[in-house]
């Protein structure tokens, strides 16, 4: 199996976690009772828990545009490239990296490690489009 797509199952379980780091840092805040019904009243979060809860959206703003990438240079048969290897080693590296720097706070050196994500997932569609 190509590295690319072993990366994209990766980003898969990152996602996943993140959303039980995120759902978990809630259920802290907000009551099992609340949580198990129809949530019609919303239970804001705070701190750590609405970062967890903010990191885990941004993550599933890009991871979309990652997994379309990665499977179209696939069926393209752009797999194996310097650009795809190291495109997709950047983003999971970057996106594992951006939830903790998020929920303790770290904005400066947060915004660098989402931006290096991007920059992984445009070196993709860089060899996806030559």
């Amino acid at each position: 199996m190509a590295v690319e797509l072993k990366l994209l199952g990766a980003a898969i379980i990152i996602g996943l976690v993140q959303l039980l780091w995120a759902a978990g840092a809630a259920r802290a805040q907000q009551d099992m009772k609340w949580a198990a019904g129809p949530r019609d009243t919303p239970m804001p979060i705070s701190g750590s828990a609405a970062r967890l809860h903010r990191a885990f959206w941004n993550f599933l703003e890009t991871f979309p545009f990652f997994a379309a990438a990665v499977l179209a240079a696939a069926a393209a048969g752009r797999l194996g490239s310097d650009l795809t290897i190291w495109g997709s080693l950047l983003y999971v590296v970057g996106r594992a990296v951006y939830a903790p720097l998020y929920a303790a706070g770290i904005p400066m050196v947060r915004s660098i490690v989402w931006f290096a994500s991007l920059i992984g997932l445009v070196m993709i569609l860089v060899a996806l489009l030559r």
